[in-house]
């Protein structure tokens, strides 16, 4: 007797935004068919960590794991049958280790997080381009400060004024690019293989190398880093990166803390080089307790929420079966990662 072929569906969590409805569980199971098992791991799987005894149990005799990461464990007891991961995040760093010099196919979702996270980019732009920070400030002192915006006491831009530098223009930094050139803005950005330009059917002022990124940052009232990390891209907006900004240029990161030296940053917003700095991720997270970020003036301190969106597991459940389907029909997977250079 012929075994089913086995698919695990390792994505429950204890937060409402990550855990996967029953109805995205029967899309998939619908379009595997009927000689093959889903198997729904309850156990709430933690986004790093060495996996869940039932998770590990599942995988197994497994042919395709879904997970929020991959753990070593699971890739482990899939010794000889697992052939596709996927990793329902954009970064797929923890998972990385263990998948190098394996068969495994591994694909990740960073096209799915691409518009609630550039939404969140754009959103954190204006609120420092158009004096929203003061005027919150000033809203909490109970402060009319209708001369201090007159008089220009406090500096506020158009977006249509602002040039806007991404680092990073893959799915979500190309969204980013996007949603500027739309709003009016001059858009350049940097990428690992320049040859690919911009987002299709979008005007970019130019598109450069990781060499490029000084230059970047030389002509961007606004830089958002928006790369993976790989050890190409670790710390590689440096304090020379950020000394070359315009004055009051505004620093979004919605990538990973690790790419940006957080120190320096520090040091411009302290000395007003800044005009301020939009942070969804940093080196350390939680962000410790008295961190100077939490206080600062001039910084939005956002707990690694950018892609937070009701329409996730939509979008999410929406690549899962197309990716279903290419697989079944032996024709290449979308978003499939580069294990070597780590997206």
């Amino acid at each position: 007797m012929t075994l089913p072929r086995r698919l695990v569906v390792d994505l429950a969590s204890p937060h409402r935004a990550w855990c996967i409805p029953p109805a995205a569980v029967q899309r998939i199971r619908d379009a595997l068919g009927a000689s093959w098992e889903l198997v729904e791991v309850a156990a709430p799987a933690p986004s790093r960590g060495p996996g869940t005894p039932e998770a590990v149990a599942a995988a197994r005799g497994a042919e395709v794991y879904l997970g929020h990461a991959v753990p070593a464990a699971v890739v482990e007891a899939g010794r000889g049958t697992l052939r596709w991961v996927h990793t329902v995040t954009a970064g797929v760093g923890p998972s990385l280790p263990h998948l190098r010099g394996t068969p495994i196919v591994l694909s990740n979702s960073a096209a799915v997080h691409a518009d609630p996270i550039a939404d969140w980019s754009i959103a954190a732009i204006g609120y420092f381009a158009r004096g929203l920070d003061r005027m919150r400030e000033f809203q909490a002192a109970g402060r009319w400060a209708w001369a201090d915006f007159a008089a220009f006491e406090v500096p506020v831009r158009e977006f249509g004024e602002l040039r806007l530098g991404v680092f990073g223009l893959g799915g979500i930094g190309g969204a980013i690019a996007r949603r500027g050139v739309a709003l009016g803005m001059s858009v350049a950005g940097v990428r690992r293989r320049p040859a690919r330009g911009g987002p299709t059917g979008v005007g970019v002022r130019w598109v450069g190398g990781f060499g490029d990124l000084p230059r970047l940052a030389a002509e961007s009232d606004c830089l958002v880093i928006a790369a993976p990390h790989t050890a190409e891209t670790r710390g590689a907006v440096s304090r020379a990166v950020l000394e070359r900004l315009p004055h009051d240029a505004i620093v979004v990161n919605v990538s990973r803390g690790t790419l940006l030296d957080e120190t320096a940053l520090l040091a411009l917003l302290d000395a007003s080089r800044v005009r301020g700095a939009a942070l969804d991720v940093f080196a350390a997270e939680p962000l410790p307790a008295g961190h100077p970020f939490w206080r600062h003036p001039r910084v939005l301190v956002s707990p690694h929420v950018a892609a937070v969106t009701a329409r996730f597991w939509e979008r999410e459940t929406g690549l899962i079966v197309e990716n279903i389907r290419r697989y079944l029909a032996g024709s290449p997977l979308a978003n499939t990662v580069d294990l070597e250079a780590g997206y």
